[in-house]
């Protein structure tokens, strides 16, 4: 078993030297190694201010219609659980930052909203599901730092030029995507020659469905378990590790 890891690490290295067109496209388990927590887990929330969790699905938390129901819950879960500013990148969010530098890695293509991308090094980073880093009023569109729904003193965070909602720039359950970046993602897959899948089971529609837009050299996947793709897609390379753990095994 280590032998074949081992040869599989190997094939992903002759790859990455051979290419200069390479595009990564990771999802929770590129974060999860750097202690980010799956945001669908209640455990550990304090109803400090009355909020009985366990009565709500976690889909319903960081959804529209939570943050315009019952903006109370939806910010008390969101400071509770989508804080990343204190959290560091991992081995692959570095290793990714120095492949873009070094001229190989032309974009990431991130289903995470934690900003570790940035906070790494890399610089074309395509966020399809929204980030934690900005925040803006519903009202007049005025742009807040990431601090300033963290910090806020007030339940529902408040715009201090109109008194509008503050919300985050996030792509809530029941929201489009944001179109600059999926046209972006679309047209780094369409070109690229290698596309790398790392830490995601591509089950969250419409994001997974970018894949099927590859028509390049190789696909490669490195995520934990085995993944399935679309019927028109072949992989050439798949690693079932931790992807942090692979990478840091690679020499550029």
């Amino acid at each position: 078993m280590i032998t074949e890891l081992s040869d599989k690490i190997k094939r992903l290295k002759d790859i990455i030297d051979n290419s200069d067109n390479i595009v990564f496209f990771g999802g929770a388990g590129v974060s999860t190694e750097s202690g980010v927590p799956d945001f669908r887990s209640k455990d550990g929330l304090y109803n400090n201010r009355g909020v009985e969790f366990e009565k709500y699905p976690p889909e319903y938390l960081l959804s529209h219609s939570c943050l315009v129901s019952e903006p109370k819950v939806f910010f008390e879960f969101y400071r509770q659980k989508m804080d990343a500013r204190n959290v560091m990148p991992n081995a692959a969010h570095i290793f990714l930052a120095e492949l873009e530098k070094r001229g190989k890695l032309k974009a990431v293509i991130t289903q995470n909203i934690d900003g570790l991308h940035q906070k790494a090094g890399s610089k074309t980073v395509y966020e399809i599901h929204g980030t934690t880093m900005k925040n803006y009023c519903v009202k007049c569109g005025k742009t807040y730092s990431e601090n300033f729904i963290f910090d806020s003193p007030d339940t529902i965070p408040v715009c201090p030029v109109c008194g509008g909602m503050v919300r985050c720039d996030v792509t809530l359950y029941e929201e489009s995507l944001p179109e600059r970046a999926v046209e972006n993602a679309i047209n780094a897959i369409i070109n690229a020659e290698v596309l790398i899948i790392g830490g995601t089971s591509l089950t969250v529609y419409p994001a997974a469905s970018f894949v099927r837009y590859f028509r390049g050299k190789h696909l490669v996947v490195i995520n934990k378990e085995p993944l399935s793709l679309p019927l028109d897609k072949q992989k050439d390379l798949e690693i079932n590790a931790p992807i942090g753990e692979v990478f840091s095994q690679l020499k550029i």
